[in-house]
């Protein structure tokens, strides 16, 4: 088994965005942190999102082979969730106000012998490549009919004359906000924010290793802007066939220069410039 990583920082401060790499248990995965919108900053300056996505690898990381059952990864999922809820309430933010909330969005693989176990939430995701040249991807982008709703009103305030992201992103606040609400409801998505339901809202399963080449596991910082109306939804595939074509570090530099194209994010409606880019490409 090949492993070739990419983490790249986009423009928040931080780089909310973590990789699972136990090597050991085969253990395998993006993770994707959300900053609040009551903004917080830990001790050294960080963001929620960066310290939700550290504590979510860092159990990951730390596991060990005396672990190693069936349902390993929603078992660390779960104990990184309830550690998350824990960290929280110790820096003073109620679990209960969704505004406030560290979050994470998950994938994460276990690489056997004779199957792949898997695990997800949000919108990261997980392509499978075959050795016949078909692409799978294995997991559904939770976050897809919120992100559309978020664009649709972001393209309305290009439509009504806005010119700059701090104008856009205050102008879609309200609907960012409505978007943070239904995280881990049956209308939403499912996420890791030290919701003890978080469990219900998750995707995992098993698939056959069965004439599997590669993986990819990557966070949506890889997706690829879109003019107005069109949506991400479908996106995955083209993602993960791009990078079979280009590999993992030219497709990054390619990105990056299509968003630097459109700084304030009027031509492709989106709330940030350049996202946090993290992925594994993952050779059999």
């Amino acid at each position: 088994m090949e492993l070739t990583s990419v983490s790249v920082k986009g423009v928040s401060p931080w780089n909310e965005d973590a990789i699972i790499r136990n090597e050991d248990l085969r253990l395998l995965g993006v993770i994707d942190g959300a900053t609040s919108l009551v903004p917080y900053k830990g001790p050294g300056g960080e963001s929620g999102g960066y310290l939700a996505a550290q504590l979510v690898a860092r159990t990951c990381n730390e596991a060990t082979a005396a672990e190693g059952n069936s349902d390993l990864l929603m078992s660390l999922l779960s104990r990184a969730n309830t550690a998350l809820r824990a960290a929280m309430v110790d820096a003073g933010i109620s679990p209960e106000k969704k505004e406030a909330v560290w979050n994470a969005c998950a994938a994460l693989v276990r690489v056997q012998p004779k199957w792949i176990d898997f695990a997800q939430l949000g919108d990261c995701m997980l392509a499978v490549y075959y050795t016949d040249g078909t692409i799978r991807i294995v997991t559904n982008d939770q976050l897809a009919h919120v992100d559309d709703r978020t664009k649709a009103v972001w393209a309305q305030g290009v439509a009504e004359g806005l010119t700059t992201r701090e104008a856009l992103w205050e102008y879609s606040k309200p609907v960012i906000i409505a978007g943070r609400e239904v995280a881990n409801t049956l209308g939403g998505y499912g996420v890791i924010n030290g919701d003890p339901t978080f469990g219900d809202y998750a995707e995992f399963g098993r698939i056959s290793r069965t004439n599997v080449k590669s993986l990819l596991l990557f966070t949506d910082g890889l997706y690829i802007p879109k003019p107005p109306g069109e949506p991400d939804k479908d996106s995955a595939v083209e993602i993960a066939s791009l990078v079979r074509e280009m590999g993992l570090p030219r497709y990054i530099e390619w990105l990056t220069e299509l968003e630097e194209s459109d700084p304030d994010c009027t031509r492709f409606p989106r709330v940030k410039k350049s996202d946090d880019k993290t992925a594994l490409w993952i050779d059999l």
